[in-house]
């Protein structure tokens, strides 16, 4: 951020009430979505070990598959954001249309990669000869939904663009109750096993990418906003989601090195290294809420030319990022010996994960600033910078955490280098932030 008098009182609790406005409702909606793989692994885990581990092989895969296109959400949100500050409500909609149409041309290629070599697939993440097979199903099934699930997240950016937060919570709500309904009655009622589980979460996935078009369309015919396909605009959201698909894949490439690294270690680091990654990744949730709300305010300040509101925001959100960083970081160290029991009884996964719980409590101020940075550069539409920092932090970040085993160290020093990547992205996006390049106002970047 450039240097700049402070804000006065009055123009801090307005940008307050903004961010926990859009905060709070994007918190419910990040974890209502991991429940949906939860509810399936606990109504399929009662089919038997082999359906399990089936699933999970199966979840991975589309988990992965749905993480790399997250950028449907973040461009999206950030170019409707930037129209609606300009005070052009038709265009904002028909810039959120093309991002839908990109997901649905997305998820028909995803669709034609995966139905064909699923087995290969399954085979790759080293499925057992038992589970293969229910993983295969699985996915084959649940890939016809990918298309519903990749207009949930163009959908969603739209939604976020036009600071609007709570519609989407309700929809998680809505789909997570929908999915869990489904798959007990698939499974049991209709004894359709896996495949039912399959087919409970494809429904619910549908149902939610339903509701998400009916407000957008109902919007759409409000403000006179074309529905029809613009090639045009297709094509210029696909080269703004570019340089998100980067910083994505960088970030993934990341966390596969930092796990492969940690199952060199053995049984009980590895498994140590699972639960440290699970608390990490929702105490990301929190974090990632106020990210989004940077993305809506931030882009709807530059539509509007007000590049002072966008500093004062920027600002603003890095105390928040901060707080928020230090209070989850005392709530890890004040909670660990109550939230190992949750996840093992086994005394050398406890002995291991409880130094790198402590190091993953000391980093979360550090992550509270790089996630709010994250997202406010996401919000200006910066995302050519985005990825070549990410992929700077990947360099830094992959020899460092190869050298640990080689060192000796164990998983306390594979967090520290988690850390140290942290720390590196702050850097990257500090500097950025402070030359205030990000700043460039207008209806478009």
């Amino acid at each position: 951020m450039t240097q700049a008098p402070a804000p006065p009182r009055a123009t801090r609790r307005r940008h307050d009430r903004e961010i926990v406005a859009l905060a709070v409702p994007a918190f419910g909606a990040l974890v209502a979505e991991p429940l949906f793989v939860l509810a399936d692994s606990a109504i399929v885990g009662h089919l038997g070990t082999a359906q399990l581990a089936g699933l999970g092989i199966a979840s991975a895969l589309l988990t992965t598959a749905v993480s790399v296109f997250v950028f449907l959400a973040y461009a999206t949100t950030a170019a409707v954001a930037r129209r609606v500050g300009a005070g052009d409500l038709t265009a904002a909609i028909r810039q959120g249309m093309d991002g839908i149409w990109l997901a649905l041309l997305l998820g028909v290629a995803v669709i034609a990669a995966v139905l064909p070599t699923a087995p290969a697939l399954v085979e790759l993440f080293g499925a057992s000869d038992t589970a293969a097979p229910y993983a295969t199903t699985y996915l084959r099934i649940s890939v016809a939904g990918i298309p519903a699930m990749l207009v949930v997240l163009a959908a969603t950016g739209v939604l976020r663009g036009l600071q609007d937060t709570k519609t989407p919570l309700y929809v998680a709500i809505a789909g997570f109750v929908a999915n869990a309904a489904l798959n007990a009655g698939l499974v049991y009622g209709a004894g359709l096993g896996i495949a039912g589980s399959a087919w409970g979460t494809v429904i619910a996935q549908c149902g939610m990418a339903a509701v998400y078009l009916a407000v957008v369309i109902r919007g759409a015919r409000r403000h006179g906003a074309s529905l029809q396909p613009d090639a045009a605009g297709i094509r210029a959201s696909a080269q703004a989601g570019v340089p998100l698909l980067v910083r994505t894949l960088s970030l993934r490439a990341i966390l596969m090195i930092a796990t492969a690294v940690a199952a060199r270690m053995g049984d009980a680091d590895i498994a140590a290294h699972q639960i440290a990654l699970s608390l990490w990744s929702l105490l990301a949730f929190a974090l990632d809420a106020i990210a989004i709300a940077g993305q809506a305010i931030i882009g709807r300040y530059l539509g509007a030319g007000d590049a002072q509101g966008a500093r004062d925001t920027c600002r603003r959100m890095v105390q928040w990022g901060i707080v928020v960083g230090l209070l989850l970081g005392l709530l890890v160290i004040t909670a660990r010996p109550a939230f190992l029991p949750l996840f093992t009884g086994d005394a050398g996964v406890k002995e291991a994960a409880l130094p790198a719980l402590l190091v993953v409590a000391l980093s979360q101020p550090v992550c509270g600033i790089v996630f709010v940075l994250d997202g406010v550069l996401m919000g200006a539409g910066d995302g050519p910078y985005l990825a070549w920092a990410m992929v700077a932090t990947l360099a830094v970040f992959t020899p460092v955490a190869l050298m640990v085993p080689v060192l000796g160290g164990g998983l306390t020093a594979l967090w520290g280098a988690m850390t140290l990547m942290m720390t590196v992205r702050l850097l990257t996006l500090w500097l950025r932030a402070r030359s205030g390049r990000w700043i460039v106002t207008g209806p478009t970047r």
